[in-house]
């Protein structure tokens, strides 16, 4: 699955139901996840093969039938393989009402006082029932769906907190923060100006720290060079473009910041294996509405 925006700003769902389900699987043009962040929560269920997750300065691989939860503001990212996943991104403000039974508990997941584990146990059955029913009630959308999504999310908060499934360490005491707040910084610089020339001295520079350090840094936290991740995320835009729009391969290529259409060919076969002409006609078309703009 791969992200326009590291820093997402978008409606989920509808504005009285902020909820939202993705099914990515290798032909849907998001299909790498790169690094992002956004303020609402996202649970991930891997339905087939591998997943490469790295979230802040976390790394580990998921597979078939794991879930993660994402808590708001976690930076993360996911290099699938042969994996087919589902993504369901909401606002955890939907759940909070006026005079509300569950509004204390709540409160303190949204103020970070309590962070739900990101690895949940696949063992505890009505754990899993639960996300399960989630899934499947977004799914679907019969008539009254939304209280059984509500009524889900519900069931599941309660179990993880009831069996401990949770950490009490706010944000800004975690020993990564920094560190994942000068990553931000860079990607950011990266989604911003991505179609232009950008050196590793104006990358480094915006992580206030020098070149050298830079590169070490970077690599480590995302492991990938500052250019090598530059060029993939200019490559999963071509994708994105060849794909959802008419645009010829050119215009493609210099509207993702390549100058060289050359270049542009041989470091897309690099990343993806075959040339951009290749892989829009090994594409399936249109694509489904839950799988468009994520």
């Amino acid at each position: 699955m791969q992200y326009l925006s590291y820093n997402e700003r978008k409606q989920r769902g509808t504005f009285d139901f902020p909820i939202e389900i993705y099914c990515v699987n290798e032909r849907h043009p998001q299909y790498v996840m790169a690094f992002h962040w956004h303020m609402e929560y996202e649970i991930i269920r891997v339905r087939q093969g591998e997943f490469l997750m790295t979230l802040d300065d976390q790394q580990f691989t998921a597979k078939a039938g794991d879930v993660i939860f994402i808590s708001s503001g976690t930076l993360h990212a996911g290099t699938p393989s042969d994996c087919i996943y589902d993504c369901i991104v909401f606002d955890m403000g939907m759940l909070l009402k006026r005079d509300h039974a569950c509004q204390s508990l709540l409160q303190r997941i949204i103020d970070r006082d309590i962070w739900i584990n990101q690895i949940l146990p696949t063992d505890d059955l009505p754990l899993m029932n639960a996300i399960s029913s989630l899934f499947s009630a977004l799914e679907s959308k019969k008539q009254g769906y939304q209280l059984l999504v509500q009524g889900c999310l519900y069931q599941f908060l309660g179990i993880a907190i009831q069996n401990g499934y949770f950490s009490s360490a706010p944000l800004k005491n975690r020993r990564n923060y920094k560190k994942v707040s000068q990553l931000k910084r860079a990607l950011t610089l990266i989604e911003e100006n991505y179609t232009s020339p950008l050196t590793l001295e104006q990358l480094s520079s915006v992580a206030g720290m020098s070149p050298k350090y830079f590169c070490r840094f970077f690599q480590e936290m995302t492991h990938h060079t500052p250019i090598e991740y530059l060029n993939i995320y200019r490559i999963e835009h071509a994708c994105y473009q060849l794909i959802t729009t008419d645009r010829s391969v050119t215009e493609i290529a210099f509207s993702c910041g390549f100058n060289d259409l050359s270049y542009f060919i041989k470091t897309f076969k690099r990343y993806k294996g075959i040339t951009p002409k290749r892989y829009l006609t090994s594409s399936t078309g249109a694509l489904p509405p839950e799988e468009k703009g994520l």
